[in-house]
């Protein structure tokens, strides 16, 4: 029987249709399209005459010539007399839940640095513990639950199921790469496995609470990020992740390009610096030991801020309860309505959306000379109650 008949191109161009279907290569080598579109390299074998299938991977992750060489190097097994489900179930037994992490996350080039590094400390922080060392293909339901349901009764709600979920996409490569049979996560039901958090409005000032505010901000020690990064807040009105996201490549002189992959809204925005921001990104920058975040962790350059950094810091000055950093957002725009300036400069300074779609299409820069002279009138006054 002929090999290597296939080509990437007819690779590349083969449909999904209502069964699925195989395109042989030759050698046993074939793949498998299923109805859904996914492509897998497979190949059929015999050992003592039965007949047998083992999976390479999914097409294109294994390219047709990784996949050839994998069916060469299989034959050359079985000519010695090696049984291949013997070597995969030594290789599956060896593979442990953290080493499984590892390999799949480290190997997602679709996600940015950032969303990478927070997958993996999420899992390492609340898994690793009762998980890591367990070999992947034994982990069961009930116990990856059993993990999970620490950080529920620890109030995590909503991480809780950010982190089933990344830990779900680790079990799905397993299964494609036969190091597992199932995937225990798509057992687990968060709906009803975890609880909910009551849903609250993010806790804001009161207008004439914010002199007080600001001069017991300026009280505080300027070395400290969390306090450079709760002024910052004030000055652009974004949210909290944005700003522990901020990176230096993202500045381009006066004016703060937040790529749409960071924003709720998968927008673009544009944030108008005032003297004010520049003034404090120029202390961070003296400050950056090489980091590619504007606010990194204080003893970890390679890490932002974290999460709770400026909510501490709050807690600490004695507004548990009255203030957050995305308060910041409900302040400014209070007193930019109560100041007159247009409505529709605010709210895409807040990067809202017009609901109604009759309204002007959304524009990243739109009102753009009227939102660069909120921003620095905003600054102004909160120097000048600083001040007073």
């Amino acid at each position: 029987m002929p090999t290597n008949t296939l080509s990437d191109a007819k690779c590349k161009g083969a449909r999904p249709a209502d069964k699925a279907f195989k395109l042989f290569d030759g050698g046993g080598l074939h793949l498998w399209v299923s109805p859904k579109g996914g492509k897998v390299w497979r190949m059929a074998y015999r050992i003592l005459g039965k007949p047998q299938t083992i999976s390479f991977g999914p097409y294109p992750d294994v390219s047709l010539a990784a996949a050839r060489a994998k069916r060469d190097a299989l034959k050359a097994a079985l000519r010695e007399g090696m049984d291949p489900r013997a070597q995969r179930r030594a290789k599956r037994d060896a593979l442990t839940f953290k080493e499984a992490v590892g390999q799949y996350w480290e190997g997602r080039g679709d996600v940015s640095r950032s969303y990478r590094s927070n997958a993996l400390r999420g899992l390492e922080m609340h898994l690793f513990r009762l998980l890591g060392d367990k070999p992947i293909h034994d982990i069961t339901r009930d116990d990856l639950l059993e993990a999970l349901r620490i950080m529920d009764a620890n109030g995590l709600y909503v991480y809780v199921r950010k982190v089933r979920m990344w830990a779900s996409q680790v079990f799905e490569w397993a299964v494609e790469h036969s190091y597992a049979t199932i995937n225990p996560a798509v057992l687990i039901r968060s709906e009803k496995a975890f609880g909910k958090a009551m849903v609250t409005n993010f806790a804001a000032l009161e207008m004439t609470a914010v002199p007080a505010f600001m001069k017991h901000l300026a009280s505080e020690d300027l070395n400290l990020h969390s306090v450079l990064a709760c002024r910052m807040l004030a000055l652009t009105w974004v949210r909290t992740v944005e700003l522990r996201m901020m990176k230096w490549s993202e500045i381009d002189g006066e004016i703060w390009r937040i790529p749409a992959g960071k924003m709720k809204r998968r927008r673009d925005h544009l944030v108008p610096l005032s003297k004010q921001s520049l003034e404090i990104l120029k202390t961070m920058a003296a400050r950056s030991r090489g980091s590619a975040y504007v606010f990194s962790a204080e003893h970890r350059p390679d890490r932002p801020i974290s999460e709770n950094a400026v909510l501490a810091l709050l807690h600490r000055m004695g507004y548990k309860g009255r203030m957050t950093g995305h308060g910041w957002r409900s302040v400014g725009s209070t007193w930019a309505n109560e100041k007159g300036y247009h409505p529709d400069a605010i709210e895409r300074q807040l990067a809202h959306v017009p609901e109604n779609k009759t309204r002007a299409v959304y524009n990243r820069a739109a009102y753009w000379p009227e939102r660069r002279k909120l921003l620095q009138d905003w600054a102004n006054w909160l120097d000048q109650i600083t001040q007073d």
